[in-house]
């Protein structure tokens, strides 16, 4: 896979399919190319538009240079765009949308945005001083459940979820869930974030989903001069990318 360099020297993997204007993705906590949905809506999207979907830093095959600052992310995303041709329609997923609306912010060579789901729903920091304690302490896979019943997963599924093969591919990339809370700490898009993104953007919350994440995308919409506030029947925050790819190529096509 081809790698671009961000700008403190970390190494960013990416690929690209299809043909048309380009599209970055940026995925949520926990996801990477090889683990998530961007894949998957890549290949429903490829055929309007040049899809890139890259590994944030610290997961998949995308290198990490300590000490993280959120500001290393969107440097991330500004490279990918540079691979991209220079400029490109950016659509996020939950966490990933506070990278973006960053970005964004700062021109980047985003043309427009789309946000689903940006979890800001007010700073939490019990949560924030216990993550940073276990993962000082080398103890990830609590971090990773920790992180789980913070997103509401019952205790029972945690459980079993820990004793699966598959946890083991989260407890590798648990140091970059301080990442996305770093990136959503103050609980809200900054003013100074809002006022700056001046291209046109769409921010989208699933009709099935919890009212505090509705409110939470209706609220960043009502925060950003340029943006407009859709809802998607019968979704949920795990969206899925058959019925998010109509909706993405209606907006940003």
């Amino acid at each position: 896979m081809p790698t671009v360099t961000s700008a403190d020297g970390t190494a960013i993997g990416y690929e690209s399919t299809g043909a048309g204007p380009a599209l970055v993705l940026v995925d949520g906590a926990m996801c990477y190319r090889a683990a998530g949905p961007m894949r998957p809506l890549a290949a429903l999207l490829r055929e309007h538009f040049t899809v890139v979907t890259y590994d944030r830093r610290g997961r998949g095959e995308s290198g990490d240079t300590p000490p993280f600052d959120p500001q290393r992310e969107v440097e991330d995303l500004q490279a990918v765009v540079g691979a991209a041709g220079g400029s490109a329609r950016v659509s996020t997923m939950s966490s990933g949308g506070a990278v973006g609306l960053a970005a964004a912010a700062q021109g980047s060579g985003i043309t427009a945005l789309a946000v689903y789901e940006p979890p800001f729903v007010g700073p939490d920091p019990a949560y924030s001083a216990r993550l940073a304690e276990l993962l000082a302490a080398g103890r990830r896979g609590d971090a990773v459940a920790l992180f789980m019943g913070k997103v509401g997963m019952p205790a029972e599924a945690i459980a079993g979820f820990r004793a699966s093969p598959a946890f083991a591919t989260l407890e590798a990339i648990a140091p970059t869930l301080a990442y996305d809370d770093a990136a959503l700490a103050p609980g809200r898009v900054r003013p100074e974030v809002a006022a700056s993104v001046v291209v046109p953007a769409v921010v989208i919350a699933g009709g099935a989903s919890p009212a505090w994440l509705c409110d939470a995308a209706r609220e960043t919409a009502a925060a950003l001069p340029w943006a407009t506030f859709e809802v998607l029947d019968g979704q949920t925050h795990d969206v899925d990318p058959a019925a998010l790819a109509p909706l993405l190529i209606k907006l940003l096509g």
